[in-house]
């Protein structure tokens, strides 16, 4: 009758139940030819022939377990609409506006409004030219779509309001669908194509139709039903479009452009589609005709139903000649059928994905908006709920203690999961398979998962286990976790060592899970269901053949045949009967234990398939403690069975949860699903069978005896307890005590022997109802006869604390003790639930002082722990456990004196080791006298740099006080970054941290003296004290390596070499060549730090760039004779040496200052490195320059000096960057006297320095051409007297420009203190913040006359207030720019590193002298002789060339 032709893969088959429930019947047997139901409120519309048009309401049926209307027979609505005078062919609600639209065969629409409970007209609309075929809103009911079959097309507003409208010519159309998002349309045409619009009416595409392969004729359109998705999908990629035909061709399709969609042949001539209210089931309904056993050919009406993805789930056949239309309710628990002049209701049996066990219900839905199942555990009896959120869910199954949910993973490798939970959700284990977990059945120890072929065995709990364990949290995964898994045709029967393997160790018999690749091997018989106990698996197949598996070792007992295809299966208690449920809904019984015939072969054959049966059962539950009681769910009412006689009907629709005892609990999950987020306990129902209710009338109307003898005819555990309860309550101990011996009830019998020994009655009838759990009963009457000390004992027992302490303080019973206990009990109560500060209330009543440190530390009032850690006596239990808690937050103090007030000196020290309080911990061991800190320390920082954790296990040395060693490490770092060739910049701080390390061993050796000497009472001299902390350091020192020693005995070697290394390039790079020369030759001192290779390499280049050829020579000599070169690298070296020295003597053209310093006897040796007789050249730390006084500045850490006027210019010490101090004092009272002098003697000056930033130096750069250029404007404080200012070394300048200077008029206030702008030539304001990159500088002469044009870098005039330009004088200026100046060649300043020096000599009164002639002819006036400038003193300028970023750019100007 089908056939799944392509679709996804499906999920789980569900076991959805249908029957026809009611039946209404049209007056005047009028043909139906639509129906709508809508889904808010629940009105029902039907139209027919002659203008019929009725709203009819039906009420909800009840949906616990003992309505009184469960078939919802009663009509609230009966209303008949008058106002069409043709059949009235559409139908569509409008359900958010509560609206009815309508039309009939003449085009007549009618929109209906309710008002006051009536229906009547809003508005009529007649186009008068066709017929109205169908009609659609869209999902927000904003717009209604109306067909004609002419092929117009009209959407209007819900008010009634023309949108557009549209001739769809040359089609003939029949049906209209929105899209779930309102962005498009769907028409089908009588000729069976569906075209594709937007909603403005624009065509986009037609739709693709693929079910209709193989077909001939041209088939009509049946219906398009496109699900909205409002209350979810029942999958991330569920389709959800279905077009349908009427020669019985679906297709299902996840959206409009879908090329593989789910296509479906039902078999049957359609008349109509509909999807119910979540998506999950599409309703066809057509007619199929069948040959009768006469020969004829007979149609019957029928209803098939599908998942999104194809999968028939039931057929619903329906009498009458022909199916007009269907409609289902709101909540998809009925459906509405139009059948000729009758309305026929179905109840829908939705397979709900839920489960109950250890008084849990757990159940799953979908949200809208949300791809994952909410899965709820609700504890019935607490009211409390756990959510938990699954994707892709395949199903919930539950029994005993555990729940098992199945899932598909979220990888793509098309595995799956089981997951076991406990009673709150948390999962237990879980187990990926790769088969498809289609059906699932769980047992206390079992769970057994089947694909369409293939069957999966866990066993997650032991036979043992569950003697000694009930809580599935108690699993032992060692013992239990065995796995079978095989193929439904193999039969995984054991031979002897199997079976003895199995019994071992319990391994897989049957396949290896792992390695099984069966799972997708197809079987000509598939399963259709699957059942469980604690003995038997049954698998069954569609032929009704059922597989017997034992439980124990999984194998394959035996098979039975059934006539009929089984939907659902269940083992009785006892496994010897099973309870089958077919796919029509028809009930029967299997007796597995029955002997049946031995054959000729003599094989006997066991199971018999009963004569009993009963029509349209949905669901059925066996006792949990008798293997004949059943109960069964049939249509609408619930029978009880006792063996096969039925007892009478309870009306009911609830789902069966469980029963045990003689009562069922029942759970109406229709109810529970309409508001899944707040179930309710009257959702809840407990049924009782015929005899424990005849038991409870004959007990309370007749009499004792009489029901006795009715229980022992009707013997069963719950009505012995029920007889012996009421023999209590009229204090019959004999009946009651024999009532609990056939109960076989221990502690019943042993109850009614200790109120035999009471002699007071009304204390029996105390100690009764506190039985049956009556205790304010019991409590009343223990105080009525003055035992207070009974109730406060009943109240104890109970837990009832806050009632406990209302007693005590009436007094009369119990003493401080019990009232403490209490307090304390109390204060438990709300630490159990969190409520820390009220728990501290009770604990202070109580004295508790434990339980209120645990209060305080989740308070975290560390404070009040404190307060109260200091409040304790000394080697008090407590102030252990306070100070764990102190460690546990990283309070190392608290923490240690609490350890130290209760004597565990060793725990204190373990608590600052942990918390890395090194020094603490080194101050403790030494006050305590304990060795093992050194120990301790050196096997943490090995364990930290068995890590490479160096960084970590420095900062361990040095918060241990442990200086050298810190030091060492750092020394070790800092060769290590130096032979990796990357970063000297990191090289040298690490170096210099190392030797600050040092520094700091030494101050802290001293101070620890100092201490010494002060605690010992005894005054030393400071010289004494220093002598002692010397004698003790290197005693500490002795032991350590030579290497090491070195490293500590100048510890400042290393960070000196690296920062002359640094220095050098710098200048280098800056084009202070002479002073690079001479800072590389200086770094020739510290080849034991610094590679020979890389500093005769620096000697090298910067000899050779300052024409000192001879030096180049000797550097060169040494790189080839290095044992660190490769040869190909020292031929390069040779290569290079060739060509220089060709065309260069060995000669030094330059002689430099340490080349002069030699000649001075100096103490150099002919390479230029020191160590001579004269010793060690001190050098400046700024420049590189010898220092040749006393009286220079020196750092007050690393002790290195610096030329005052150098140091001025810096803030903190270039090599150890300690603030600057004291740089003008001391030795710096000439420079400051000379500073003065020069301020005096200077007049006011603006310097515009002009520096032009080339194209292509700025595109190398990266920085856009044409962005003008900078000025550098340089102020003085300077006097109204001119000054004048020559370039030094004029004979070796480069180039030499001319500028000129401005007299200011007498009296003219003094510029600002000098000033640094950066200013645009072009504007005169300041640059955008712009990259400024590449700083480059064109060195060439300017005639006097240029001065003052804007060409180039040449001087432009400075307008200033108050200053006018004069003639006399002129400023000479030496611009230094690096190697070659002076050539016409363009050099851009490598960005960040490079600085420009412009040099001026200053001086007050120039002497010239006569008769010497510096080069004659410069038109200075100075008839040729030559100033004296002996008097004067260098001024430097440095413009430095840095990156200046928009978010880095300081405000202007900057004063510097």
């Amino acid at each position: 009758q089908r056939s799944v032709w392509r679709g996804a893969a499906v999920a789980a088959l569900d076991n959805m139940f249908i029957f026809l429930s009611k039946k209404i019947a049209i007056p005047n047997d009028i043909k139906l030819s639509s129906l709508a139901w809508n889904k808010e409120q629940g009105w029902i519309a039907c139209g027919g022939a002659n203008g019929l048009l009725k709203v009819l309401k039906l009420d909800q049926p009840g949906g616990g377990g003992g309505g009184k209307d469960a078939n919802g027979s009663k009509l609230s609505m009966n209303q008949t609409l008058e106002g069409h005078n043709g059949a009235v062919m559409c139908l569509t609600w409008n359900h958010h506006y509560k609206k009815l639209t309508t039309s009939d065969e003449q085009g007549m629409i009618i929109v209906w409004m309710l008002y006051k409970g009536m229906w009547y007209e809003e508005m009529i609309n007649n186009r008068n030219k066709s017929v109205v075929k169908s009609m659609s809103w869209n999902a927000d009911g904003q717009k209604i779509c109306i067909v004609y079959e002419d092929g117009a097309v009209i959407v209007g507003s819900v008010d009634g309001n023309r949108i557009w409208g549209k001739e769809l010519k040359g089609m003939q159309l029949a049906h209209v669908c929105w899209s779930p998002d309102g962005k498009s349309i769907l028409f089908g045409t009588a000729a069976g194509d569906v075209q594709i619009y937007d909603n403005v009416g624009q065509f986009v595409s037609k739709l693709n139709i693929f079910c209709l392969a193989n077909t001939t004729g041209i088939p009509r359109l049946a219906g398009i039903e496109w699900y909205d998705g409002s209350e979810g999908y029942v999958g991330p990629t569920a389709p959800s479009l279905c077009v349908c035909f009427e020669n019985g061709r679906v297709q299902i399709m996840r959206h409009e452009m879908d090329e593989s969609p789910v296509l479906i042949d039902t078999g049957m001539r359609v008349t109509k589609c509909q999807w119910n209210h979540c998506g999950s089931v599409l309703a066809i309904a057509g007619s199929q005709f069948t040959t009768l056993s006469t020969g004829d050919e007979r149609s019957i009406n029928m209803v098939q139903f599908y998942t999104p993805h194809g999968e028939h789930l039931r057929t619903l056949k329906v009498p009458g000649k022909q199916i007009s239309a269907i409609a289902w309710e709101g909540d998809g628990l009925r459906i509405a059928l139009a059948v000729d002049s009758f309305i026929y209701f179905a109840n829908v049996r939705p397979d709900y994905m839920w489960g109950y066990f250890a008084n849990t219900l757990v159940y799953a839905y979908t949200l809208p908006g949300r791809t994952e199942h909410c899965v709820v555990f609700w504890d019935t009896k607490n009211s409390e709920r756990y959510v938990k959120y699954v994707k892709s869910l395949l199903s919930v199954k539950a029994s005993g203690d555990s729940c098992v949910l199945t899932a598909q993973t979220d990888d793509a490798s098309g595995q799956y999961i089981v997951i076991l939970c406990n009673a709150i959700g948390t999962p237990v284990e879980s187990k990926y398979i790769s088969i498809e977990p289609v059906y699932t059945a769980v047992t206390n120890s079992h769970v057994v998962v089947a694909s369409k072929n293939c069957v999966y065995v866990w066993q997650f709990r032991s036979a043992k286990q569950l003697k000694g364990a009930g809580d599935v949290d108690a699993i032992s995964r060692k013992a239990a976790g065995r796995e079978w898994l095989f193929h439904i045709d193999d039969s995984p029967e054991m031979d002897s060592a199997a079976a003895a393997a199995a019994k071992a160790g319990g391994a897989a018999v049957a396949q290896d899970v792992a390695e099984f690749r069966k799972a997708k091997q197809e079987t000509k018989d598939p399963i259709c269901c699957v059942a469980a106990s604690s003995k038997l698996i049954i698998v069954g197949r569609v032929s009704g053949t059922l597989h017997r598996y034992n439980v124990q070792h999984v194998a394959l007992d035996m098979k039975h045949s059934l006539n009929c295809r089984p939907q659902l299966l269940s083992l009785n208690c006892t496994s010897s009967r099973l309870a089958i449920i077919d796919i029509a809904g028809l009930f029967s019984f299997y007796d597995l234990n029955f002997a049946g015939k031995v054959d000729a072969d003599g094989n006997q054959t066991f199971g018999e398939h009963l004569d009993f049966e009963r029509k349209d059962v949905w669901d059925m539950k066996w006792a949990s403690d008798n293997p004949d009681l059943f109960a069964v769910m049939e249509k609408q009412r619930m029978y009880l069975f006792r063996g096969l006689d039925p007892e009478e009907p309870v009306s009911s629709t609830a789902y069966i949860c469980h029963f045990e005892n003689l009562q069922i609990h029942t759970i109406a999950l229709d109810e529970i699903m309409r508001d899944p987020d707040h179930p309710s306990k009257d959702h809840i129902v407990n049924l009782e069978t015929k005899s424990l209710r005849d038991s409870r009338d004959l007990l309370q109307n007749v009499g004792i005896a009489d029901a006795c003898q009715f229980i022992d005819d009707n013997p069963h555990p719950r009505l012995w307890n029920l007889l012996a309860e009421t023999a209590l309550e009229q204090l019959d101990f004999g009946v009651a005590e024999t009532a609990f011996v056939k109960a076989r009830d221990y502690m019943g019998i042993e109850f009614v022997k200790r109120l035999r020994k009471l002699d007071n009655k009304m204390y029996q009838k105390a100690e009764v109802a506190a039985y049956f759990r009556r205790f304010e009963e019991a409590e009343c009457i223990y105080l009525d006869i003055d035992r207070k000390d009974l109730a406060v004992e009943l109240r104890s027992k109970l837990g009832d604390w806050f009632r406990v302490v209302q007693l005590l303080k009436t007094g009369g019973a119990g003493n401080d003790e019990l009232l403490e206990r209490a307090w304390n009990s109390i204060g438990d109560y709300y630490a159990d639930r969190q409520k820390w500060s009220s728990a501290v209330t009770y604990y202070v009543q109580g004295r508790n002082q434990s339980r209120l440190a645990e209060c305080y530390y989740f308070l975290e009032d560390y404070k009040g722990l404190e307060k109260m850690s200091n409040a304790l006596p000394e080697n008090h239990a407590l102030l252990a456990d306070i100070a764990a808690k102190f460690v546990t937050v990283g309070l190392a103090e608290q923490a240690v004196a609490a350890f130290v007030k209760c004597g565990r000196v060793k725990e204190a020290i373990d608590c600052c080791v942990a918390l890395n309080q090194w020094h603490q911990a080194v101050e403790l061991a030494k006050v305590n006298n304990i060795t093992e800190i050194d120990s301790l320390l050196a096997k943490y920082a090995s364990h930290l740099l068995q890590k490479n954790k160096v960084l970590d296990g420095i900062e361990l040395y040095r918060k241990a006080n442990h200086f050298n060693d810190a030091a060492k490490l750092l020394f070790k770092l800092a060769r290590e970054e130096y032979e990796k060739k990357r970063d000297p910049l990191r090289v040298k701080k690490l170096y210099v941290l190392a030797a600050l390390q040092v520094e700091e061993n030494h101050r802290f050796v001293k101070q620890v003296k100092a201490s010494a000497a002060g605690h010992g009472g005894a005054k030393k001299k400071a010289a004494a004290i220093a002598l002692e902390g010397l004698l003790e350091e290197d005693a500490s020192v002795a032991h350590l390596a030579r290497e090491h020693k070195q490293h500590i005995d100048n510890a400042w070697r290393g960070a000196e070499a690296l920062h002359f290394f640094l220095l050098a390039q710098r200048q280098l790079y800056s084009g202070t060549i002479d002073a690079a020369l001479n800072t590389a030759l200086h770094c020739t001192e510290y080849e034991d730090v610094l590679d020979v290779v890389d500093v005769q390499s620096l000697v090298a280049i910067a000899a050779f760039t300052n024409k000192s050829f001879a030096l180049c020579s000797k550097a060169f000599m040494k790189l080839e004779s290095s044992d660190k070169l490769s040869e190909d690298t020292r031929k390069q070296y040779e290569k290079l040496a060739l060509e220089i020295f060709t065309r260069h003597a060995p000669k030094d053209l330059k002689p430099s200052e340490w080349s002069l310093k030699k000649e001075g006897g100096g103490g150099l040796r002919d390479d230029g490195s020191g160590g001579g007789a004269g010793g060690a050249v001190p050098v400046c730390i700024v420049s590189g320059r010898m220092l040749l006084g006393l009286d220079n500045w020196m750092c007050q850490q690393c002790k290195h000096r610096a030329y005052d006027d150098e140091i001025r210019r810096c803030t903190t010490c270039p090599l150890c960057h300690a603030p600057v101090t004291g740089a003008s004092g001391g030795g710096g009272g000439r420079d400051s006297t000379l500073a003065r002098a020069v301020v005096a003697a200077l007049v006011t000056l603006a310097l515009v320095l002009l520096l032009e930033l080339p194209a292509a130096a700025a595109a190398s750069e990266g920085v856009p051409a044409g962005t003008g250029s900078l000025e550098l404007r340089l102020l003085l404080d300077v006097p109204a007297a001119p000054a004048r200012l020559n370039a030094s070394d004029a004979a070796d300048a480069a180039a030499v420009e001319t500028f000129y200077c401005y007299n200011a008029p007498a009296g003219a206030p003094l510029c600002s203190p000098l000033a640094v702008a950066l200013v645009d030539s072009r504007t005169g304001a300041p640059p955008a913040a712009d990259v400024v990159a590449g700083l480059g500088v064109e060195a060439r002469s300017v005639p006097a006359a240029a001065a003052g044009e804007s060409d180039g870098y040449a001087g432009r005039l400075c307008a200033m207030p108050g200053v006018e330009p004069v003639d006399t004088g002129v400023i000479d200026r030496t611009l230094e720019c690096g190697a070659g100046a002076g050539d016409g060649v363009v050099r851009p300043l490598a960005a960040g590193t490079a600085t420009a020096t412009f040099s001026w000599l200053v001086h007050t009164e120039p002497t010239l002298r006569p008769g010497h002639d510096d080069g004659g002819g410069d038109g200075d006036g100075d008839g040729g002789g030559a100033w004296d400038w002996s008097a004067s003193r260098r001024i430097e300028f440095r413009l430095v060339n840095t990156l200046l970023a928009a978010a880095d750019a300081p405000a202007w100007p900057v004063a510097g």
